[in-house]
């Protein structure tokens, strides 16, 4: 069977404040039968995995898709397949140094995470979620801390990636990075 050739999909900014998706999205509602019969978790995040594969990074979930947010389910289980088996021992010791570079900075993990996340740049906007309001407070704790060089580089040696267990290869997805958008200028 021929190979079709793959269709770059551009991107494009959403409002003023620089972030910017795949100028199509997925809609999930028939993922989880909104429209149809629902679709088995392994088949949903099949269809969820090649549409991120292809370029897609817009994903449209809404709790009136299902009752028990399957669709929501099945794109975290996409896009985090490292939390399962002997990953999950490994990943636990990753977390523990990580947490001790926390607490010696009198800071939660996650907001070290997201400190670090904010320390990459001015053009990294992290999106956190959370159903209690101490993590939003957390979270937005996590603007305060002014974090060093010296505390940059010992993040980085708690967490080599070579040490992190699970699937990460996404160098597929390295084509779709921002200096590669075709973005309309101004």
């Amino acid at each position: 069977m021929e190979e079709k050739p793959q269709i770059h999909i551009p991107r494009v900014k959403l409002g003023s404040q620089g972030l910017e998706v795949s100028r199509l999205g997925f809609g999930c509602g028939g993922l989880s039968g909104i429209y149809n019969a629902p679709l088995t978790l392994e088949a949903g995040c099949s269809v969820i995995k090649e549409a991120f594969s292809k370029g897609i990074t817009l994903f449209d979930t809404a709790d009136i898709y299902g009752v028990y947010h399957d669709n929501e389910i099945m794109v975290g289980k996409t896009t985090h397949p490292r939390f399962t088996g002997d990953n999950l021992e490994k990943n636990k010791l990753v977390y523990s140094r990580f947490a001790n570079v926390a607490a010696k900075n009198s800071c939660s993990p996650p907001q070290l995470a997201l400190a670090w996340l904010l320390h990459q740049g001015d053009d990294i906007i992290p999106i956190p979620g959370t159903t209690k309001i101490k993590n939003l407070d957390d979270n937005i704790g996590s603007l305060a801390l002014k974090l060093t060089e010296e505390n940059l580089k010992e993040i980085c040696d708690a967490v080599p990636i070579e040490e992190v267990g699970g699937h990460s290869n996404y160098s597929y997805l390295s084509k779709y990075e921002y200096k590669y958008a075709n973005t309309p200028t101004k």
